[in-house]
């Protein structure tokens, strides 16, 4: 049994390409992340280290291919440490990187409060609702707009942080260079701060609409991995493949 760690478009693809092809279970950490799949081999788990042990024992998994979004750190490093106390595969698709020259790069979260703390003007997030708390908490007397996943838990991470009606979006990205300059513009952004997400997520789209309407982009940069970073090859090499 494959455990295909989820939360991309990627592994939605993956499930899809071996499914009747592979004895396989992917897990989702929200019901919104399952609904992105046909499939009925998926299960919504938000795991710890110790849990997945338990997960990996209950359900025979032989390798872990983890799919999950690149900022999703804890969760990649909790798979790495229960596959080798399970003495099993751990294969890591990587999500390349989009190129964010001009923008304004920060590594580090800290940083990144830091940043905000001394900018002056309307800040936009595309950086999803984990982290409205903190940005919060640096807002002063600025605007703060957050666009996030229309999902119950997260507008409710956004209502717990006291953030107003007025200042979520909820909608489902990727979106195109016209959309987000429209939503950019249409807000008064002055800065926009996004994650390098890549293709899939959009970044190229979003730093482009910034470029155009003359808004700073502020790109909340990840950290360097070692993995897989072509789909096909990751299908056709550690799924199909029985030895490697």
């Amino acid at each position: 049994m494959i455990w295909i760690v989820g939360g991309t478009t990627e592994a939605v693809k993956v499930a899809a390409r071996i499914k009747n092809n592979a004895d396989y279970i992917v897990s989702v950490a929200t019901p919104s992340g399952k609904e992105a799949f046909k499939d009925e081999n998926v299960v919504v788990a938000r795991l710890t280290e110790q849990e997945m042990i338990v997960f990996i024992k209950e359900h025979g998994i032989e390798k872990i291919v983890d799919l999950s979004h690149p900022y999703a750190v804890e969760v990649s490093k909790n798979a790495k440490k229960a596959a080798r106390a399970c003495d099993i595969p751990y294969i890591r698709y990587v999500r390349a990187m989009s190129d964010v020259q001009g923008a304004v790069v920060i590594n580090e979260m800290p940083a990144l409060l830091t940043y905000l703390e001394v900018i002056k003007g309307c800040v936009f997030f595309t950086t999803g609702a984990n982290d409205i708390h903190q940005f919060e908490k640096v807002k002063a007397g600025n605007r703060f707009v957050y666009r996030i996943l229309p999902a119950p838990f997260s507008i409710q991470k956004a209502a717990d942080s006291g953030v107003a009606m007025e200042d979520i979006i909820a909608i489902k990205g990727p979106l195109s260079k016209a959309l987000n300059a429209a939503m950019f513009t249409n807000y008064g952004a002055d800065y926009v701060v996004m994650k390098n997400s890549g293709t899939e997520g959009g970044t190229a789209e979003k730093i482009a609409a910034c470029r155009e309407n003359g808004i700073v982009p502020v790109v909340w940069n990840r950290q360097v991995e070692n993995g897989v970073y072509c789909l096909e090859t990751l299908v056709e090499k550690y799924i199909f493949k029985k030895r490697y």
